[in-house]
Formats: C-alpha cells, sequence, structure tokens
C-alpha cells in the first residue's frame, strides 16, 4: 500500500504541476505566492495520509473484486471512481458554481489516480 500512496504523490505532482498547474492557479485564482512555503510539509504529509487511507480502501475494492492483477486493479479504480468520486464532485461543482475545466482537471486526477494505484495494488495481490 505504502508503494502506491507514494505514486499517488507522484501523479499529484505532475498532474498539478507541469501538466495543469498553471491552469488549475488560474481557475482557483491562486498563484504560487500565495502558497506558504512552511505549510507545504504539512500539506504533504497531509496528501501521504489520505493516499494512504485511500489505498488501503481501494485495497479492500480490489480484494473483494477479486482483481488480482494490473488490469482488473485498474478496472477497480476506475468503477470507484466513477461510481463515487466523479458523481460527487460534478454536484458539487456545479452548486458551486465553480467551472467546469476546474471539475475536469480536479476529477482527472481522481481518475488518473486511482487507475494507477488501483493497477499496483491489483498487481500485488
Amino acid at each position: 500500500m505504502v508503494i502506491s500512496a507514494v505514486a499517488a504523490m507522484v501523479v499529484g505532482s505532475l498532474w498539478y504541476g507541469p501538466l495543469f498547474g498553471k491552469a488549475w492557479m488560474k481557475l482557483v485564482g491562486i498563484s504560487k505566492d500565495d502558497v506558504n512555503k512552511k505549510d507545504i510539509p504539512k500539506m504533504y504529509g497531509t496528501m501521504f495520509i489520505g493516499a494512504l487511507i485511500e489505498a488501503y480502501i481501494l485495497s479492500l475494492f480490489i480484494h473483494y473484486a477479486g482483481a488480482f492483477n494490473l488490469i482488473l486493479g485498474a478496472k477497480t479504480g476506475l468503477w470507484a471512481w466513477l461510481g463515487f468520486v466523479a458523481t460527487t464532485m460534478i454536484g458539487n461543482y456545479m452548486f458551486a458554481k465553480r467551472p467546469m475545466n476546474l471539475y475536469f482537471i480536479d476529477a482527472g486526477y481522481a481518475l488518473a489516480n486511482l487507475l494507477v494505484m488501483g493497477a499496483i495494488l491489483g498487481s500485488m495481490f
């Protein structure tokens, strides 16, 4: 599970860094200067704990589904995303009148994250 949590951190760093970082910051209305450097370790620590919990719960889904290989693990991540993440997030973003492009960036990250974590966890069983 630790490996998949580390992978989630890598996916997040790429997603909100070189891939979509500038667009995401513009959509949420912040700049690099708005981030307090002393808060970064706390933020990353909190995210890592969240990734560990997510990996544990996803591993339970994979176990219950019998998804014991890379492809089936990734598919389990896809179904978890579609059933719980994408559907919950869309309503939140619509009622908050947040830009749909922001939804696509954030939901896309969650999808990429669950696919990678699912593939790793599925291949470990």
